[in-house]
């Protein structure tokens, strides 16, 4: 195959791949067995690529037939999915922390853009307050204040929002001038989230 070839052919398969996969799905009404039927079809397209006059009707002739044979004789596959001999695991929903999550990203914007800077610097990379004062290019002094504003900032733009912070988690309250050291260097563990 040329390098001509292999281009159209991947075009072929970028603009296709879902229209093939919604027809597998369609015939079989098995998203698993629908990609693999469109996984088989494009690994057996690809060498008879050159010759064919119109690859789309035959593909999509091959992925209709490779859909029934994946649901019609699931005893002949070699290979066995080890999930469906595995109980269903309930697992807690997942949208309570992403709408926390976004709560927080939102009052994590509410807060002035030099203080935010200074909290994500301080809390969520972990640096020191001389650290991040070398990284903004102030003095440390600096960054400690921004850190205590920034912070009162951050509690009352959480509250606004409905989320409480529950320091009692992080050890006790976060001062940012003396910090956990007494030099006002404050690294706590991630904050518990409440709403």
């Amino acid at each position: 195959m040329t390098p001509d070839e292999h281009d159209r052919f991947r075009e072929f398969v970028a603009s296709r791949m879902a229209s093939l996969r919604n027809l597998a799905f369609v015939t079989c009404g098995n998203w698993h067995a629908a990609e693999d039927a469109v996984a088989n079809t494009l690994t057996k397209l690809y060498p008879r690529w050159a010759s064919l006059d119109r690859p789309d009707l035959y593909a999509q002739t091959m992925v209709v037939r490779a859909a029934i044979d994946e649901t019609r004789r699931p005893w002949w596959r070699r290979e066995r999915s080890a999930g469906d001999a595995m109980p269903d695991v309930e697992l807690a929903d997942p949208s309570l922390a992403t709408d926390e999550r976004l709560r927080v990203q939102a009052a994590l914007q509410a807060v002035p853009v030099r203080q935010r800077a200074v909290l994500v610097l301080r809390y969520y990379l972990g640096m020191s307050a001389e650290e991040a004062a070398d990284v903004l290019g102030v003095r440390a002094p600096t960054v400690r204040s921004q850190t205590s504003r920034g912070l009162v900032s951050l509690r009352a733009a959480l509250a606004a929002g409905g989320v409480v912070l529950d320091e009692s988690e992080l050890g006790g309250t976060i001062d940012a001038d003396a910090g956990r050291s007494g030099r006002g260097d404050v690294r706590p563990t991630p904050a518990a989230v409440r709403r």
